[in-house]
């Protein structure tokens, strides 16, 4: 067959080949970087700082390239195609950054449809200058490659396809272990120097997108469940209704870190000195029921609590390896906020931290959220040290009541109470109160105690406020208030350790539910006690003393008369009635009793549970 283009009149040896290879690797590596979002020569500067950062941008690149080369046997047809996709990859990452606020993943690959629909949905601006740059380039290669070949493989039985082929596979297989190794490496990757660990499009600016993107192919990952079938779990989303629920408001109020940890016996507080005065209080109202909620995580994972209650889904459920269940939402999925939406709900979500955190932003508008309120669209944040008042998060949500003019289903994660519990929290001069206890305090965890419990007083201030200001509204109103996680009390535990209070998390199989333990407290007004019939609905929940966070919303919908509306959150009731608590291996029965081992009815429950969220994250199509 003829070849379609002529020979190259200049043919490269196999030093000369490999040397152009790294060449045009280094080049396409800092045209990548140069159509990220972020300033080049910032860029530059921090490579300079940390050189290792170079060789793993440059990585991806140079293989590729190699492989590329060895296919088409002419390194510069194999650059412009390299520098193609590299660089086009760097663009769409700049465009989704400047658009959603969030870099290109890995698993974006999967999202293709989606990506069609976003294309439609944007006002999006294109960055001329780095398109056209990439083009010309690609196009110099491509004449490059006209006129300048590579001479063939020194050894003869490698000239071949067999050869080709051989060289192709073998670059790619080098790539693919340093992705599953080196660039897999969550020390590695934390190692790095960042303007802010926390913002994730950050991090893809610092590092770089090259790296980055690679770090990702590992993280965020979704296991699929043994004997997962899609057809079958598609057959389980049958029978959706719309309502059947009593019309009455829903706010749900997840506070930083609230716990009832000072009601540990170690603690001597006199009658005026309870830091939980409002809390202890309103559970013993008649119209209230309380208990432990078991959430994901120990002392952080704020978002894993919230997608855990707002879903019904587990994050710990979701993958072997540790992974943030935010990060692995990119598409529409059902929630509370759809349910409650879906009977003509005002639905909203208010956060008094930055929109990009956890990637909420995004997230809530995929949950389907129809307002979000963040700090930077707040008008006159208090501030109590660096985080947004429990209280001004307060005066928010009863502003948002003074002007609804129909029923409500809100939800808020407050921010005051966040770590870290040092004595500046709240600035060089703020006297904190002594905490009464009996117990002997080192100094650092008698500071940890008293800035904690500080925030605490707050929290608790914030419930009594909300329930007072309910209390009085002739609108039927329920209200839920919970904690995220308990603190992070020092290192190893330090101040529960000598509060005498275990929280290690325990071996697999037998975790410790005690580190996952946080109060809630669900009360409803008279207006709404009335209308829901409380004594009868709140009997017929049979919530028992723990429940896991999973498990929350969808008690919530039943209260509400919404149990049957959704196939999805009334197979939950019916889960948690059976396995009240499912803390990674450990589970509880309904009679209390703790197991790691579960009958064969049980182990088919959870096991539908496990393929039926895999289904919804993967596969299941939603209207925005």
């Amino acid at each position: 067959m003829k070849h379609p283009f002529p020979k190259p009149k200049y043919r490269l040896s196999l030093p000369l080949s490999l040397l152009a290879a790294a060449l045009l690797a280094g080049g396409i590596t800092l045209l990548a970087l140069w159509c990220q979002p972020n300033s080049f020569r910032a860029v530059a500067s921090g490579f300079l700082r940390q050189p290792l950062l170079i060789v793993l941008n440059a990585l991806p690149a140079g293989l590729l390239l190699l492989a590329a080369a060895a296919l088409l046997r002419n390194v510069f047809f194999a650059g412009a195609l390299v520098n193609l996709a590299v660089c086009g990859l760097s663009i769409a990452n700049r465009v989704k950054i400047e658009v959603r606020d969030e870099p290109v993943f890995p698993r974006d690959f999967a999202l293709l449809k989606e990506v069609g629909s976003a294309l439609e949905s944007y006002d999006i601006h294109y960055p001329a200058a780095q398109i056209a740059a990439v083009v010309l380039v690609t196009a110099a290669l491509l004449a490059l490659g006209v006129f300048i070949g590579c001479k063939p493989f020194p050894a003869k039985r490698l000239r071949g396809w067999g050869g080709r082929l051989l060289g192709f596979a073998a670059s790619l297989a080098v790539l693919t272990g340093l992705i599953f190794t080196l660039y897999a490496s969550k020390d590695l990757y934390q190692s790095f120097q960042v303007s802010n660990a926390e913002y994730v499009p950050a991090v893809f600016n610092d590092l770089g997108f090259p790296y980055a993107f690679c770090h990702h192919f590992t993280t965020y990952l979704v296991d699929r469940p043994e004997g997962f079938r899609r057809a079958e779990a598609e057959g389980w989303e049958t029978g959706d209704r719309t309502g059947l629920g009593k019309a009455v408001s829903v706010v749900m109020v997840m506070n930083e870190a609230f716990s009832d940890l000072t009601d540990a016996p170690a603690f001597a507080w006199g009658e005026e000195g309870d830091p939980l005065a409002n809390f202890h209080a309103l559970r013993q109202d008649p119209h209230a029921l309380s208990g432990q909620v078991a959430v994901p995580g120990f002392a952080g994972g704020t978002a894993n609590t919230e997608f855990d209650v707002l879903t019904g889904m587990q994050t710990n459920a979701l993958s072997a390896s540790t992974t943030s269940a935010m990060r692995v939402v990119n598409r529409n999925l059902d929630s509370l906020f759809r349910v409650f939406g879906n009977d003509g709900y005002a639905t909203s979500f208010y956060h008094p931290g930055d929109n990009w955190f956890y990637n909420r932003e995004n997230v809530y508008r995929w949950l389907g959220a129809e307002e979000t309120l963040f700090a930077g669209d707040m008008e006159n944040p208090e501030y109590k040290g660096r985080w947004v008042t429990d209280a001004y998060a307060a005066g928010l949500i009863e502003a948002l009541f003074e002007e609804a003019e129909g029923p409500v289903f809100h939800f808020t994660t407050t921010i005051q109470n966040h770590m870290s519990y040092t004595a500046d929290k709240y600035g060089p001069d703020y006297v904190f109160p002594p905490v009464e206890t009996g117990a002997a305090l080192s100094e650092e965890a008698e500071t940890l105690l008293r800035v904690y419990v500080e925030g605490l007083r707050d929290a608790d201030a914030m419930l009594g406020r909300l329930w007072r200001f309910f209390d009085g509204r002739e609108e039927p109103v329920v209200l839920v208030f919970w904690g995220d996680h308990l603190p992070y009390l020092g290192d190893r535990q330090l101040g529960y350790r000598q509060l005498g209070i275990d929280v290690f998390p325990g071996p697999e199989g037998q975790e410790n539910l005690t580190a996952y333990k946080t109060p809630y407290v669900l009360w409803a007004n008279d207006a709404a006690a009335e209308i829901l019939d409380w004594e009868n609905a709140a009997a017929a929940l049979d919530l028992p003393e723990t429940v896991s966070a999973c498990f929350l919303g969808a008690a919530v919908l039943e209260l509400t008369g919404r149990g049957e509306e959704s196939p999805w959150f009334s197979f939950l009731n019916q889960l948690r009635r059976e396995l009240p608590v499912a803390q990674k291996s450990t589970y509880q029965l309904a009679d209390g009793s703790l197991t790691g081992e579960l009958s064969a009815r049980q182990r088919e429950l959870v096991r539908k549970w496990r393929c039926w969220s895999y289904y919804k994250l993967q596969y299941k199509e939603l209207s925005p």
